[in-house]
Formats: structure tokens, C-alpha cells, sequence
């Protein structure tokens, strides 16, 4: 077990250095054009994937490797900072990645994961399908229908998949897809299917309120085979999970869309953290330098107050992240600490950036000036993932112990 430290070791602190700076000399710089454009910055992801970022070995150090947990939180604070849109485009293949590595085998782990990334000269994404459009936060509804064909040992997928980032131009989609839709949540399985596979195709590109750069589309199945071999963790396994399930025996299994969801909210609580840190570090900046009335407008208390609860904010929520994320790789969560973290920092994100905007005031209201993007970016951190409210219910059924709906 590691020791639980708010010390970055020596490591950390020179990750946390080189993601600085590529998000300030190549995001920041680019943010507002693909902000503007909508479209996936392939050139930033290129530039990423050359110095190591975007990559499999990099997921496997700052994730699988950290005995403290703390690695991938700080770089993606770090990277998230520098521009929310093109974060996600950076690191959205990592949900994918994380959904192998918590319920593949260890064999599926080593041959998919990596090509989740690609190369620095052949650059892949992942994406992770869940969500339906009739079934975000109630994930135990999904229509998606996975259907064994014994002949060949093949699974035959059908349904349409909403709100995935990369859906559609990944090269490696990994579906969440209801095998037995009577058990719901307890019925499901999740199955990868590779480059090149029949039948998969994008449905709508979504037109979004903020993180524009990042690609969000519907992913639709149509009679999509894959192979046995391509259902994560194995089938022998889902018949024993199946056959629990349908005797009403606690499987032990969480649904495989809750599991993964569970291991990367600290990691998500860290981006929100990145942009209401970028917010509050521009107010600051502006406010020493805007004058008003005579003085510095960080003279007055009605600004300085607002820039001290914001600092304050940002250190608790950051507190939080650091403590679910060390936890979920140290003994795991005992209070939904990692629901907590997800929860405390998207209402931060959301609230920073609004004071960012009253701080500069109609210049805050304008394109002209960053702080208007950072809270368009901010709001999604309340919604995905885990709604704002879905995180309180974790919370609740955990510090209760009852059913809470």
C-alpha cells in the first residue's frame, strides 16, 4: 500500500512540469480555433502523441502504474488547464483504455489496450459506448442487445449509442450491451469491436454548449459480429454472473458501465479542476491589472472575496480528488469518495467560472476573452459521467447503507 502523502514525489512533479507546458506552448494557443471550428484537432493530438503524451505507455505509467493514484489526476489538472475541448480529445480514448483494463483479461488487456492509442506514427482512438438515447443515467435500461451465435461463436450487437466521445471516427469502440435485459444492470456485458468490423457506423455529430473540440456522436449497430474472444473477461465468466443473477444471488459484479465509471471519476474531477483553476488563475491576473475608481479592482473587497473563496474552493476540491484517487488504488472507497470528488468539483468548475465572468465583467461576457469557453466547458462536468444528482444518490446509499431512489 502506499503511503497516503500531499507531497508530489519527484516523478510527479516533473510529469506535472512537461504537461504544463505543452498545454501552455501548443493547447492554449489552439484552444479558440477548435473551440470555433467543432472539429477533433488532430494536429494537437499528433503533436501530443510525438512527445509521449497520447500514448499507451503514458496510460500505463500515470494509470495502471501509480501505486498512489495521484499521477493521472495531476497531469490531466495540469493538461485541462491549458484547454478542456482539446483535453478530451487528448485523453477521451482513455475511458475506452479504462474499460478494458477493469474487466477484460489480462490477455485482452495487453492486445486492445495499446491499440486504443496507436503510434506516434499511426495514431488510434478508443471510444466507450454507454449511454442511449433513452438511457443515460439509468444505465441498468439499456436497449443495445447483445445475442450469442453458438455456430460461430460470434455476439451479434444491435441498438444505437448516444453521447460517445470519438463514437464513430474510434478505432476501437467498446459497447456496453444488455445479454439477459430481464436481470437489467446485472445483465450486461461489454464487448470490444476492432477496426474495420461490418455494421458499425456514426449516427448524428452532436453540436455542444462547450468542449466543441472534443468529437461527440451517436454510434450505431446494425447486426455488428464480433467474436467470442472480444467479450470482455470471458463467456464462462458471464454464465456464472448470469446464472447468480437469475437464482437472485449477489453477483459481486458491479454492471461493467458503473465499474469503470467508478475507477475515472477522480480522474474527471481532476479536468474540472484544470478549468476552474485556469478560470480563477486569469480573474486573479486581470484583476490586478484592471483599474477602476482610481485603483486595481483586487483593491476593492467585493473582488478580492470572490478570488479568496475561489482559491479556497479549487485547494478542497483538489484535496478530495487526491484522497479518492490515492483510495481507489489503496483499499478502494469506503464513503463514495470518489463520487464525492466528482460531485465537489464539477459544482466548483461550474461556479468559478461564473464568478471569473462577473470579475471582468462585460469583457467576461465576450469571445474576445477566455472565461466565457472555460464555463461552457465547465457545465459538462455536472452532467457526464454521473449527473450531479446521480453522484449525490452514490453518496447517499453509501453513507446510508439503504436503497435510496
Amino acid at each position: 500500500m502506499s503511503e497516503f502523502s500531499l507531497t508530489l514525489n519527484e516523478d510527479q512533479q516533473q510529469i506535472q512540469k512537461w504537461v504544463h507546458d505543452f498545454a501552455e506552448s501548443v493547447v492554449r494557443p489552439a484552444a479558440e480555433e477548435w473551440d470555433e471550428k467543432e472539429e477533433f484537432p488532430w494536429p494537437i493530438v499528433e503533436e501530443a502523441a510525438k512527445i509521449g503524451l497520447y500514448s499507451f505507455d503514458f496510460f500505463a505509467q500515470s494509470s495502471l502504474g501509480d501505486p498512489s493514484g495521484l499521477t493521472l489526476p495531476v497531469a490531466l489538472e495540469e493538461l485541462f488547464w491549458g484547454d478542456a475541448g482539446i483535453g478530451l480529445a487528448i485523453f477521451g480514448s482513455g475511458l475506452a483504455a479504462a474499460g478494458i483494463a477493469g474487466t477484460g483479461t489480462p490477455e485482452q488487456v495487453m492486445e486492445w489496450v495499446p491499440q486504443c492509442f496507436g503510434t506516434a506514427d499511426q495514431i488510434q482512438l478508443g471510444a466507450f459506448c454507454v449511454s442511449e438515447p433513452d438511457a443515460g443515467s439509468d444505465v441498468s435500461s439499456l436497449k443495445t442487445r447483445a445475442v450469442y451465435d453458438e455456430a460461430n461463436d460470434e455476439w451479434v450487437l444491435n441498438g444505437t449509442k448516444a453521447w460517445i466521445t470519438n463514437g464513430g471516427i474510434a478505432d476501437v469502440h467498446v459497447v456496453v450491451a444488455a445479454v439477459d435485459p430481464a436481470l437489467k444492470g446485472r445483465g450486461q456485458a461489454s464487448f470490444i469491436v476492432p477496426p474495420g468490423t461490418k455494421g458499425i457506423s456514426q449516427g448524428q455529430k452532436y453540436k455542444k454548449h462547450g468542449i466543441r473540440a472534443s468529437h461527440t456522436a451517436e454510434v450505431v449497430l446494425d447486426d455488428v459480429r464480433v467474436p467470442g474472444s472480444l467479450l470482455l473477461g470471458g463467456k464462462e465468466k458471464l454464465d456464472e454472473k448470469l446464472a447468480r443473477a437469475r437464482d437472485q444471488q449477489k453477483t459481486g459484479a458491479k454492471q461493467p458501465a458503473m465499474a469503470t465509471f467508478e475507477a475515472t471519476r477522480p480522474a474527471v474531477a481532476a479536468m474540472a479542476i484544470g478549468i476552474a483553476r485556469a478560470a480563477y488563475e486569469y480573474a486573479l491576473d486581470y484583476a490586478k491589472e484592471r483599474r477602476a475608481f482610481g485603483k486595481a479592482i483586487i483593491e476593492n473587497q467585493a473582488i478580492s472575496f470572490m478570488l479568496a473563496d475561489m482559491a479556497t474552493e479549487i485547494d478542497a476540491a483538489r484535496l478530495l480528488v487526491h484522497r479518492a484517487a490515492w483510495l481507489s488504488r489503496n483499499g478502494g472507497y469506503t464513503n463514495a469518495e470518489g463520487s464525492m470528488s466528482k460531485l465537489k468539483a464539477g459544482r466548483v468548475a461550474v461556479w468559478a467560472t461564473e464568478r471569473a465572468i462577473q470579475i471582468l465583467g462585460g469583457y467576461g461576457y465576450t469571445r474576445e476573452y477566455p472565461v466565457e469557453r472555460f464555463h461552457r466547458d465547465a457545465k459538462i462536468y455536472d452532467i457526464f459521467e454521473g449527473t450531479e444528482q446521480i453522484q449525490q444518490l452514490v453518496i447517499a446509499r453509501a453513507i446510508s447503507g439503504l436503497r435510496v431512489e
